[in-house]
């Protein structure tokens, strides 16, 4: 039977550093930060607010929605 042998990505003594990802664009980043870069924060932030305000149109679609129902089912008794 053969072992299986996987390669290793760093050598044990080039282990990187503690570090996340830019919630963007994926760059290795130090830890204590979120984004690589402003561009990419102002992308983030861009989007947020578009998430918001997409949230907000659907929640008032269904509003709108449920006022129709009850405006019409009041209107046939």
């Amino acid at each position: 039977m053969r072992s299986i042998v996987v390669p290793r990505l760093y050598p044990d003594d080039k282990m990187p550093e503690d570090h996340r990802h830019c919630i963007v664009c994926g760059k290795a980043i130090e830890s204590d930060k979120f984004f690589c870069s402003p561009s990419c924060e102002d992308i983030f932030k861009k989007q947020q607010k578009r998430m918001a305000r997409s949230r907000l149109i659907t929640m008032a679609i269904f509003i709108a929605i449920f006022v129709v129902i009850i405006v019409l089912s009041y209107l046939r008794t």
